[in-house]
């Protein structure tokens, strides 16, 4: 079995402010260390469930987060970032039996996680076909591209919830809950554990019941805080202004709808 994890910080256990995910801050090791176990614990449950190779992302911030010393010998380790549309998923493809998210978070425009966000602070918001949307949906349709099952996520209540209305068989894990600038967290310990388990217990089970349906059409609109950004983001090839904030891109493939955020954003 082959399975691919990607990994985020905003989503795992206790974290609630954004200096605990910046490196320049002394409280970014502490959750640091806890993204990197709670990575552990999903390839000792992979590994627990007959994985023979695990690829991992590093996908928060620099893409240079995971203690790689920490890792198991069956991992490999996709650190910084390539430039890639695929982004928090870099290198997926269809020889991958499942994906696996770690640390997710709820998107923007909603209370969920006080870190919550799409991809970055400078939006108020992305809208895929008129909906909100969260960078867990952006790389489940990416995974879909690729017929790979979205097997498992943990992160906070507002994700895993969103994931299992688009998922039903979708295994959660939710270590935390949001309240304003707050946040209601489980020990360490226990996310870790519910985390392994939880990845153990996903990769036995009936995986193409994870597979991800595409939408046969795409309409795009990201809408940024500052106006500035809207109006030259909008110069992208197929892309327009439908508001003096928001750019629009519209489209079949969603291959170029990731293509355009990456440019765009």
């Amino acid at each position: 079995m082959k399975v691919y994890i990607s990994a985020d910080i905003e989503g795992v256990a206790g974290i609630s402010h954004w200096d605990e995910a910046r490196k320049e801050h002394a409280t970014y090791q502490e959750f640091r260390a806890a993204m990197t176990e709670e990575v552990v614990a999903a390839c000792d449950g992979a590994i627990a469930a007959g994985a023979k190779e695990i690829l991992i992302k590093d996908a928060h911030a620099t893409g240079r987060n995971i203690m790689a010393g920490r890792l198991p010998a069956s991992a490999r380790l996709i650190r910084g970032w390539s430039g890639h549309p695929l982004a928090m998923v870099q290198e997926l493809d269809r020889s991958f039996d499942a994906l696996v998210l770690i640390g997710y978070h709820s998107k923007a425009g909603t209370q969920d996680n006080p870190l919550a966000h799409t991809l970055t602070l400078q939006i108020a918001g992305l809208r895929l076909n008129g909906e909100l949307c969260s960078e867990f949906r952006l790389h489940s349709y990416a995974a879909a591209l690729y017929g790979v099952p979205v097997v498992f996520i943990s992160g906070d209540k507002g994700i895993c919830g969103e994931a299992s209305e688009l998922i039903r068989s979708i295994r959660t894990a939710p270590v935390s809950e949001g309240r304003g600038a707050s946040t209601i967290s489980v020990p360490p310990a226990v996310s870790q554990r519910m985390i392994r388990e939880g990845v153990g217990e996903a990769l036995k089970g009936d995986l193409a019941r994870c597979r991800v349906e595409l939408p046969k059409h795409f309409v795009l609109e990201i809408t940024f805080t500052n106006p500035i950004d809207a109006y030259r983001k909008a110069w992208y090839p197929g892309a327009s202004q439908s508001g003096p904030q928001t750019v629009r891109f519209e489209g079949a493939d969603y291959f170029e709808v990731l293509r355009a955020i990456r440019f765009i954003m």
